[in-house]
């Protein structure tokens, strides 16, 4: 079955527009307004920090030298891809997993743009208890994270529901 664009889930790509809208804009606003490591602390558990982050997840392979740069690109810039082929071939109706790959596009593309320009990733979001502190993170990684939560949320749903429609089948 063939969709025409508009029908397709490629119609949800206003979701990656904006969470790159509103990533680029707080990661140039914290450069603007926070020295490297500057903290800023807004609640009892809750900083805005200034941070860099040259590797992936929870600095995953950051004092790696260099070359992981360029595989993270080559990762983001695959799945970004992959994620697209697949809205273009599911309806736009199809809104759980829609809006969960864009997301995840959105979010990978966001921190590609930092890579490519900076060769790091600028984090400042900074939650912590007592003296122990979450790894700093940004809003790509909150879109990644909430749109790959989706994503595992709605293959159970599949699931249960070939599931119940097997069930269903044999009775």
């Amino acid at each position: 079955m063939s969709l025409k664009l508009r029908d397709s889930g490629l119609r949800w790509y206003w979701v990656v527009a904006l969470v790159l809208l509103l990533d680029q804009a707080s990661k140039l606003w914290v450069m603007a307004n926070f020295e490297y490591r500057e903290t800023l602390n807004l609640l009892p558990f809750f900083n805005l920090t200034y941070a860099r982050n040259t590797g992936a997840a929870f600095s995953f392979l950051a004092e790696a030298g260099g070359w992981q740069r360029w595989l993270f690109a080559l990762v983001a810039l695959g799945f970004s891809l992959l994620l697209t082929l697949w809205l273009r071939r599911q309806p736009a109706s199809m809104w759980r997993s829609n809006l969960a790959y864009t997301l995840v596009i959105g979010g990978a593309i966001g921190n590609l743009i930092d890579r490519l320009q900076h060769g790091f990733v600028v984090d400042f979001l900074d939650f912590f208890w007592g003296t122990s502190h979450y790894p700093a993170f940004n809003i790509a990684d909150s879109a990644i994270f909430i749109g790959a939560a989706l994503i595992i949320i709605d293959s159970f749903r599949e699931s249960k529901s070939a599931d119940n429609g097997s069930k269903a089948a044999k009775e």
